[in-house]
């Protein structure tokens, strides 16, 4: 038998290198949950002991992230010539410039589940392209819980029909396509029962999510309902349509379970790119999502990502963008300078901007950023935000996050790991 088979008596040392989005940590958790079933054990960072398998979860969201993916790939190579290496995720989807070395397993995203057969036969088929998979509801065990054991990703959803101009994920993650509902309660039961306080509902956008008729908010109302314990649900990875007022009416329906925390992909503030990007809402419909956000759910979290350097996007453009980003007044930025990715239709698109100005406009926006961000912390102060502490430092101060995604500090031996703890929040103290 292969020295990965599933018999062998001792547990054999494995390691992951997750690159990218949330989605892909939430692979990468499942991909843990099965290295265990095979025999295998996560190695932490500090271990000395060379692994035996070695698994790459890569990124392409930007041509950079699929070059720093391969680059952690070929790192590892060197640092473990002995281990079985395997390349996965979204960049081992994409053209042949990414092609695995002859040493490399590749496999692609729909080939994740197939892990176990593949460490067995000792090599991987040809890639099986997520495009080329069926758009159907999916059924998998799709729940596992971070090495903390404090939160636990729930997968809901994959994939993407929405093919915005600059974007490789429809191709690296196939059509939208959801959970059996049944399952997706069934999973949160068991993370719950298994000790998580957290849940995290992912996919690549959970506002897709439809099984049956049955939509998020339904998933939501029948784990707040339904389901007794002392946890917190958290949505990621959401893209609601900005006139879809339905998820932020349930989600104040049910103040004590859902996180006040939204992740919004805004990417620009000026409705001529928006329209070039193929982004289906203007910023009015996005200001009015906003503005009922912080109305029927008081202090919530409200982040962004923001893409500068579209091409064609002139002087005029970038300041709209900018003042309306200001006014937003989000929680948390991220700033993308814009990175060409073959087969997108951006790609192809004239008037593509020099380095020098799309670094100076992400400098510009990660400073607003910086601010906005700030801004929030001290709106909290004084304020009660339920807490769950996850790790302790040597100096014996215990780190968390709050509900709206504030990080907590406080000292260790007032506090329990993993579990709600309520904190009157002091930004001057919080790190």
């Amino acid at each position: 038998m292969d020295k990965f088979g599933k018999n062998n008596e001792k547990l054999r040392p494995a390691r992951i290198v997750t690159l990218g989005c949330r989605l892909n940590q939430a692979d990468s958790a499942l991909l843990t949950d099965r290295l265990e079933q095979l025999g295998f054990y996560l190695q932490s960072d500090h271990e000395q002991t060379a692994p035996e398998l070695l698994i790459v979860n890569s990124c392409a969201v930007t041509a950079a992230a699929a070059a720093k993916s391969r680059q952690a790939a070929r790192k590892l190579q060197k640092l473990y010539p002995g281990a079985k290496l395997i390349f996965t995720g979204c960049a081992a989807e994409i053209d042949d410039q990414y092609a695995a070395d002859e040493s490399w397993l590749k496999l692609g995203n729909l080939q994740k589940r197939q892990l176990g057969d593949i460490l067995l036969a000792g090599s991987a088929p040809d890639v099986i392209k997520s495009r080329a998979g069926k758009a159907e509801n999916f059924a998998e065990k799709a729940f596992s819980l971070f090495p903390n054991r404090t939160r636990a990703f729930i997968k809901i959803q994959e994939g993407c029909d929405n093919f915005c101009s600059y974007c490789i994920v429809p191709y690296t993650r196939g059509p939208s396509r959801s959970r059996d509902f049944d399952e997706v309660i069934a999973d949160c039961r068991q993370a719950i029962a298994a000790g998580a306080p957290e849940l995290i509902l992912t996919g690549v956008n959970t506002c897709n999510y439809l099984d049956h008729g049955r939509d998020l908010c339904a998933v939501i109302r029948e784990l707040c309902e339904n389901v007794p314990g002392s946890w917190r649900l958290r949505l990621s990875s959401t893209e609601p349509a900005p006139d879809n007022l339905s998820l932020l009416e349930t989600m104040a329906a049910y103040p004590d379970r859902v996180c006040r925390f939204l992740h919004l992909a805004l990417q620009h503030g000026c409705d001529s790119v928006l329209e070039r990007m193929n982004r289906h809402y203007t910023t009015s419909d996005f200001e009015n999502f906003v503005n009922t956000a912080r109305e029927l759910i008081p202090d919530i979290h409200l982040g962004s990502d923001v893409i500068v350097g579209f091409p064609g996007e002139s002087e005029a453009e970038f300041e709209r963008s900018f003042e309306f980003i200001r006014k937003m007044q989000f929680a948390n930025l991220h700033v993308f300078s814009y990175s060409k990715r073959q087969g997108t239709f951006a790609a192809t698109m004239p008037q593509q901007l020099p380095d020098a100005v799309k670094k100076l406009r992400h400098s510009r926006l990660e400073a607003l950023g910086e601010g906005m961000k700030s801004d929030f912390r001290n709106a909290m102060r004084g304020k009660t935000l339920p807490v769950i502490f996850e790790t302790v430092d040597s100096s014996n101060v215990a780190h968390g996050w709050s509900d709206n995604y504030i990080a907590v500090t406080a000292p260790a031996a007032e506090v329990t790991l993993g579990r709600i703890t309520n904190i009157a929040f002091d930004p001057d103290k919080a790190q």
